[in-house]
């Protein structure tokens, strides 16, 4: 067997080699053996697991894993577009009948159904644990016409510099995720302490809770894959994962986001459709009622 370093791509045996990880080191263990922490390439998932457990997966196979990944998140991404363009027609009708309705020389001033609009979504400040997930969230986010700004921060650091990163950006939306999991042997999955990083989430929300006490004006989504979902949520968060300690996609708080970066600031979001915006669903990701974030401008200027 070819020895396992830092930067391969491996997949574990014992668990029919279903998810594919980078290795980020390998240690020698107190039972003597060697082991390798482990990161998921596509799903927000922190582990461990014996050497002579992992086998290594060649390039052939890891190009058509991201293949695979980022066709559902294209799929996404598609329906994602629909559904706003469809949106978005009503929006823009509710906000020139307003306007017809206050002025008695419409006839002069052209048609209301002609007013071209121009959108203001909600701002993202996302903190992530996983700079390669981070980079991919950010392009996604630019593809979505979502502003955004993105911190490749450990899950530990996140409480320490999520306070003045809100005072410097004000976002409308913050998200703060990276990997997580139960450590292994674990039986008490209420107990915070039987997870890799769920406390460092739980600590950052409660500092956003300071700087921001209303779910309403600051909608914070926070968690990663197995994260103590209960404990999120009662922290303060809107969003969290993971409701059945299921593994959450690496685009998952993106497509949360852009359902609340994009629906009106006087709509509440039904959570079923947030919620089937994701790639995981319900098993991965909820959450509380929430209000939208997005504003319709009009009319947009030639300049």
């Amino acid at each position: 067997m070819a020895k396992i370093q830092e930067g391969d791509i491996v997949a574990r045996r014992s668990y029919g080699n279903d998810v594919f990880f980078k290795v980020t080191s390998v240690y020698r263990g107190a039972d003597g053996k060697d082991y390798a922490v482990l990161k998921g390439l596509d799903i927000r998932l922190f582990a461990s697991s014996l050497v002579d457990d992992l086998i290594k997966v060649d390039a052939k196979e890891v190009a058509k894993y991201w293949t695979q990944t980022m066709k559902k998140n294209t799929e996404v991404m598609d329906r994602v577009m629909k559904r706003r363009m469809s949106e978005r027609g009503e929006r823009l009708k509710r906000c020139t009948d307003g306007i017809c309705m206050r002025r008695s020389d419409q006839a002069d001033k052209g048609d209301p159904n002609d007013v071209e609009g121009f959108d203001v979504p909600g701002t993202v400040l996302h903190l992530d644990g996983d700079k390669d997930y981070l980079d991919l969230c950010m392009t996604t986010y630019r593809n979505l016409s979502i502003p955004a700004f993105g911190y490749a921060i450990d899950e530990e650091d996140q409480p320490k510099k999520v306070l003045a990163l809100l005072e410097k950006h004000y976002p409308d939306i913050l998200v703060l995720t990276g990997h997580d999991g139960v450590i292994k042997g674990a039986k008490d999955l209420t107990d915070v302490n039987n997870y890799h990083n769920t406390k460092y989430f739980i600590e950052a929300v409660k500092i956003a809770r300071t700087f921001e006490k209303s779910r309403d004006d600051l909608v914070i989504f926070a968690g990663a894959c197995q994260s103590c979902y209960e404990a999120v949520l009662s922290a303060g968060a809107n969003f969290a994962s993971s409701p059945k300690r299921v593994l959450i996609h690496a685009f998952d708080p993106v497509f949360v986001v852009e359902k609340i970066a994009y629906t009106s600031i006087h709509d509440p979001i039904a959570i079923r459709d947030i919620i089937k915006s994701t790639i995981t669903g319900f098993d991965g990701i909820g959450g509380v009622e929430t209000r939208g974030k997005h504003r319709l401008g009009v009319p947009r200027t030639e300049y």
